[in-house]
């Protein structure tokens, strides 16, 4: 089983575009459930109940890699594509190349590349307290018009690309 997790909570929903008032927790729970109609592998969606409790949560399903799905947002100006992944983990790091690659030639934004992270670093708790390879994605950011009209206009290609990725990960992992 792989699990899609999906970033944020419906009471605390993430970044959100200004412009069309989408919520990245809004836009992941379809998108979750898209990819999971789409992948021929077995997959698990898993909402967060609190941020401590996500990885031991995750860890009870006992899936073979996790998929963390996000949308970055900083200044309305940034734009890209990256992939983090737990800095010790030689299989995280190989499922975020597979699945960076998919999403970059899926929506055509900036190759931002793969991130090593710490336990500290920002997503690091839930990268490293998982017993399974795990990736946080950041297709595009959801706060950039353009990288927003891209996402929403090339949607099917990213849920077809999340779902080759996690086919192309589970013979590569």
């Amino acid at each position: 089983m792989i699990a899609l997790v999906v970033g944020h909570k419906s009471s605390a929903k993430g970044a959100k575009n200004p412009d069309f008032g989408v919520f990245e927790f809004d836009f992941n729970s379809r998108l979750a459930k898209d990819i999971q109609n789409k992948c021929k592998e077995k997959t698990e969606i898993i909402y967060r109940t609190t941020y401590k409790a996500l990885p031991s949560n995750i860890n009870a399903k006992n899936p073979e890699f996790i998929i963390s799905l996000h949308c970055n947002a900083f200044n309305q100006q940034a734009t890209g594509t990256e992939t983090l992944y737990y800095h010790k983990s030689t299989n995280g790091k190989k499922l975020a190349k597979i699945i960076q690659k998919k999403l970059v030639a899926a929506l055509g934004l900036t190759d931002r590349g793969i991130k090593g992270k710490t336990a500290e670093d920002r997503g690091g708790y839930l990268l490293r307290y998982t017993k399974a390879p795990c990736v946080i994605c950041e297709p595009f950011f959801i706060d950039n018009l353009l990288d927003f009209e891209t996402a929403r206009q090339k949607y099917d290609d990213l849920v077809d690309a999340y779902a080759r990725g996690i086919e192309e990960a589970k013979l590569n992992l």
